[in-house]
């Protein structure tokens, strides 16, 4: 029996895709949102393609906002930016 693959949905292309090829950003317990490098953190997950247009995207209509009802520091677009960019 083949083995499940698990897909996730991108906050800005809304399409689904393989979990490994998606970035993971998360709310922490204590209300920080950090980039998810090991995707095992526990908290409120959100997941992001891996390229520029979604990033720029998720930027403009705000999408990583709704999905974990906060406001986004710039600081952690940054961050999205050198992952994407490292890929």
């Amino acid at each position: 029996m083949p083995k499940k693959v698990s897909l996730r949905m991108c906050v800005a292309c809304r399409q689904m895709k393989e979990k490994k090829d998606l970035i993971r950003i998360i709310k922490d317990v204590t209300g920080s949102i950090v980039v998810d490098e090991k995707v095992k953190q526990s908290g409120r997950g959100a997941y992001l393609c891996k390229s520029q247009d979604c990033l720029q995207k998720c930027i403009k209509t705000k999408a990583l906002n709704r999905a974990l009802s906060c406001d986004i520091p710039q600081s952690v677009f940054e961050n999205l930016k050198e992952k994407i960019i490292e890929e």
